[in-house]
């Protein structure tokens, strides 16, 4: 059956079936994830000249004569409530050109500067955008080529209602009568410039205004073909139609639930399965679940500041009981921004730059909205726990399938484990508990920990890594700033009192010092073992040992066996960031590829050095290149076993510059910090059997709720730990071995002392013990350089 035969199939094909079908479809596309926007409704102005004859919003009522518009004021007034009770969209709702229409319109406009109502709705939605966190979405009837130019200067989205594609309506006693920007030639033009100008647009139908399905069937073809040419239809709309008093139609049955799941289906069948369909849950009450089953996927937007000035007599439903009513019929609520995922996350080609940094502000890796207001290296808000019991399964979601794949002990792919970090609601439970699960089946229940010391000899670099805020190249402006060069009596020194408090390894990494050589680290290391033999040495990133190796004309395994005979121990497996080199091509272009990472660290393994491996994960990346990363250092570990532990690393966003230019998110939410230390369990396990977490980064109680969910070590008690706390950390000073201890018991959990490579320590030394009584650091750092993490 062809594309056409299988379309006019729709039309015959019984509702129930067709729906059953199409939920099907949805399900594969968007998952069980329901989106809404929070937003606020502006309608910056009521009048209209077209006379639709199922409308009430642009009736011609007496107060919008005196008052057409709302005042610069106003808006900003409702944008800021919006903002207060945690809205990310502003909806710009206006009737069409009602200054051809209204002198009193065109008066108001011109006495304060403005030729017409889209010159004004620019200025307001460029206060809106520039003196508030919200993002301006626009609805604004026909705009010429010109004005959508215009308004997406001072946008991220803009919408416009197809309705119904046929000129039919348009005669007299129909909808459209007197309505010339109805005109399905206007409209379709106008959503075609918006495409040919980047511009994602929200369309759509409105449904039980006299139309056939044939003609929605139609319009939907029309829509499709749109969004095949230019991909920018990011949502359609199937909105029923409801009788208003007051108009033409207020005799005209609604439109029955029928016809507005036949529609759903259709939509679904008949347009890309990328196009999000939506339907407003304040126009079904009671009937959610119905349009949820045929296949919507979103339900629009949603305010707790504003009324539905469309549709005044239907109330918004609450947010918690709409999250109730979903949960029950299987599905997750969350909250989105005025663009989708797929348009933020690619927001160079659609959205004016000036606008990304308030895109990325309130954003998640994925496109969606962030749960919380947490943040890596922040203590003003607390994580919230983890799921620790299994959910009850009704039905298998693709989750699921992929969870029980990796407890089977098969190899994830890239796509599964990607899929992974999109969890929520009762997948988010089963991959967090699975994961603690496989943490106890292959780690046990011990927490372990290394007494070290941090030693960051230099904070001078070559390097300009964008997201790392330790490294400095000549004076700075603050104290902190102040670029420093230990000497070798200094560095050796810090050791000496790093042994007498117990320490038995020292981490030694730093800045690319544009004066040093090979010569610089065999030194460091020579006099280290000369004056302290006994100690384990963790030192040198790889792009250290490629910066050494390069300055003395070696190789970079030659180097590497230098070091060992020198008596190095083991590598941070450092610089690593995200080992994806698009990703590296932003945030670190001058610093060692993919390729050159993943060589030198199994060059170490070759001649007998292990290392750890770390992922810094939160900033400009996306949930694949977590998951190709994850995979490459499972090749890694597959060919060479030198792999102790796996460090995710948040990304702290406080200080960093690429966040400070505003081309990063946050770093990564609450719920995909503990996604990543689950799934990594799931997809490294057993080869990699230690995941480690970061307190630096996630405070005290984030370090022991990541312990229920995959992660088993605690890392190094470290001393002068620095690069978190100039990333914007506020964790790092003041933490005793016995307030560790404490955290570990909360959860029936015990500490252990081991060695750097993760063998039992016999006999802490003296000083040691009394490490409980003086402060230390927990380790967990990488913003850059060092993380300093086992």
């Amino acid at each position: 059956m062809n594309q056409a035969e299988s379309e006019r199939e729709l039309l015959r094909e019984p509702v129930a079936e067709l729906a059953r079908r199409s939920g099907a479809i949805a399900r594969l596309a968007w998952g069980d994830t329901i989106t809404y926007s929070p937003k606020v409704f502006v309608p910056l102005t009521k009048l209209c000249r077209d006379l639709c004859g199922y409308c009430t919003f642009s009736r011609d009522h007496s107060v919008a004569r005196e008052k057409p518009y709302m005042d610069l004021d106003e808006v900003l007034a409702v944008a800021r409530d919006g903002e207060a009770a945690g809205c990310h969209e502003a909806l710009f709702t206006l009737g069409d050109k009602p200054e051809l229409r209204y002198p009193r319109a065109q008066e108001w406009l011109r006495s304060r500067g403005y030729a017409t109502t889209v010159e004004y709705l620019a200025r307001a939605c460029g206060e809106v955008a520039g003196k508030t966190a919200l993002l301006p979405h626009v609805n604004a009837g026909v705009l010429s080529r010109e004005e959508l130019a215009a308004l997406r200067e001072v946008s991220v989205s803009m919408g416009l209602m197809l309705e119904v594609n046929s000129p039919r309506f348009m005669q007299k006693g129909m909808p459209h009568y007197r309505s010339p920007d109805k005109d399905p030639q206007v409209r379709m033009r106008m959503l075609r410039e918006a495409g040919e100008l980047r511009i994602p647009i929200t369309t759509g139908l409105l449904i039980g205004i006299g139309e056939t399905r044939e003609e929605r069937l139609q319009t939907l073809r029309d829509i499709r073909d749109l969004h095949e040419e230019f991909g920018h239809i990011q949502e359609v709309i199937v909105q029923n139609f409801c009788p208003k008093a007051g108009t033409p139609m207020l005799d005209t049955a609604p439109a029955p639930l029928e016809e507005q799941l036949w529609t759903i289906a259709a939509a679904r069948h008949v347009l890309q399965p990328e196009v999000s369909i939506q339907s407003p849950p304040n126009l079904r009450p009671g009937e959610v679940r119905e349009l949820l089953e045929a296949g919507i996927n979103d339900l629009g937007g949603i305010s707790p500041v504003t009324a539905d000035h469309v549709n005044p007599e239907a109330a918004w439903p609450q947010i918690e009981m709409l999250r109730g009513q979903l949960d029950a019929a299987g599905f997750v609520l969350a909250a989105r921004l005025p663009l989708y995922p797929a348009y933020v996350r690619g927001r160079s080609g659609w959205v004016n730059p000036a606008h990304h940094r308030k895109l990325l502000m309130p954003s998640d890796t994925f496109g969606l909205a962030r749960e919380d207001r947490w943040f890596a290296g922040g203590s003003k808000v607390a994580p919230p726990a983890v799921p620790t019991c299994a959910p009850a399964v009704h039905t298998p979601t693709e989750i699921g399938v992929i969870v029980s794949s990796a407890q089977d002990g098969q190899r994830l792919s890239e796509h599964q484990i990607a899929t992974l970090f999109q969890a929520r609601g009762n997948d988010y439970a089963r991959v967090v508990h699975s994961a603690d699960q496989m943490r106890r089946e292959h780690a046990g229940d011990v927490v372990r920990h290394v007494i070290n010391r941090n030693i960051n000899y230099t904070n001078i670099c070559a390097y300009r890594c964008s997201f790392c805020a330790f490294s400095k190249r000549t004076g700075g402006n603050k104290p902190t700033e102040t670029p420093y060069d230990l000497d070798v009596a200094e560095v050796v020194q810090r050791a000496r009192e790093a042994v007498a408090q117990g320490a038995t390894e020292v981490c030694m990494q730093g800045g690319i010092h544009p004066s040093y050589d090979g010569n610089t680290y065999l030194g460091l290391l020579s006099a280290l073992k000369a004056a302290l033999p006994d100690l384990h040495v963790h030192a040198f990133s790889p792009l250290e040992v490629l910066h050494g190796a390069t300055t003395l004309g070696l190789s970079t395994a030659e180097f590497l066996q230098e070091l060992k005979r020198q008596g190095l121990g083991s590598l941070p497996g450092t610089a690593a960031e995200i080992l994806s080199d698009d990703v590296r091509d932003i945030i670190c272009p001058d610093k060692v590829t993919t390729a050159q990472w993943l060589r030198i660290v199994g060059e170490a393994h070759q001649v007998g050095l292990p290392t750890t491996s770390t992922i810094m994960f939160g900033h400009v990346e996306e949930y694949g290149h977590w998951a190709r990363h994850i995979l490459s250092l499972r090749g890694l570990q597959e060919r060479t076993g030198g792999i102790t532990e796996f460090v995710p690393l948040p990304f702290v966003h406080v200080n960093s510059p690429v966040y400070k230019r505003g081309q990063s998110r946050r770093g990564p939410t609450w719920r995909e910090t503990v996604l990543m230390y689950a799934v990594s369990r799931l997809a490294l396990s057993p080869l990699i059997p230690n995941i480690q977490t970061s307190w630096v980064k996630l405070g005290p109680l984030g370090a022991q709720r990541t312990l229920q969910a995959g992660a088993n070590d605690f890392g190094g008690v470290l001393m002068n730990e620095s690069i978190s706390r100039a990333a914007g950390a506020e964790w790092g000073q003041g933490v005793t071995a016995s307030q560790i201890q404490a955290l570990l018991q909360e959860i029936g959990r015990t500490s252990e002392q081991r060695t750097t490579l993760y063998q039992p320590v016999e006999q802490t030394p003296a000083p040691a013990r009394r490490l409980a009584r003086i402060p230390v650091v927990i380790e967990g750092a990488q913003a850059a350089g060092c993380p300093a993490t086992h």
